[in-house]
């Protein structure tokens, strides 16, 4: 805390900080590009992998990439919007309405699940990295905007959770 020029303490949030400075852009660097390396990895090496997995490994493998797919498409739509915040492309209001339909809880296999360490060491370590940066993410934005993201969700607001992906992504690059 700070004391502020009235004598009151006046609290400095770090995350709030972050997002809305310079300081941003290595975090939306990070998240990006854990996107793109994520998807080089799936539709690459990972492929090659996952084909010489057993069958119930592979049955796992599936789901956790989808949850991997999901969990980052959440966390690009939610570095996108602040992007735009920090831009001045939107205000802070627009950004937390449309985050609103930004999930960042997907869930993830335990390390202890069944057939975890059968999987391809590079796919692990890619879940790994994402469910880190989810947890930063969760902790920035409960910090920025007050609340838990599970309790600012509402599922009569997210009827269709591709189309609300799309909608994120246009009105973080402006389109539509």
């Amino acid at each position: 805390m700070v004391t502020g020029a009235t004598g009151g303490a006046t609290m400095i949030r770090l995350a709030e900080r972050r997002v809305f400075s310079p300081l941003f852009k290595p975090l939306y660097d990070e998240g990006m590009g854990l996107v793109e390396e994520t998807a080089e990895y799936l539709d690459g090496e990972g492929r090659i992998a996952a084909r010489a997995l057993p069958r119930n490994i592979a049955g796992l493998y599936a789901a956790e990439s989808m949850r991997l797919t999901t969990r980052l498409m959440q966390l690009a739509s939610w570095l996108l919007l602040q992007r735009a915040a920090n831009s001045g492309e939107m205000t802070r209001e627009q950004v937390a309405i449309e985050k609103a339909k930004v999930r960042l809880d997907t869930a993830s296999a335990e390390e202890s699940a069944p057939g975890w360490m059968d999987l391809p060491e590079a796919f692990r370590d890619l879940v790994k990295r994402s469910l880190r940066l989810e947890a930063l993410v969760r902790r920035m934005d409960a910090e920025i905007y007050g609340s838990e993201q599970g309790d600012s969700f509402d599922p009569a607001l997210s009827r269709n959770p591709v189309s609300d992906q799309i909608t994120l992504l246009q009105t973080a690059f402006g389109e539509g």
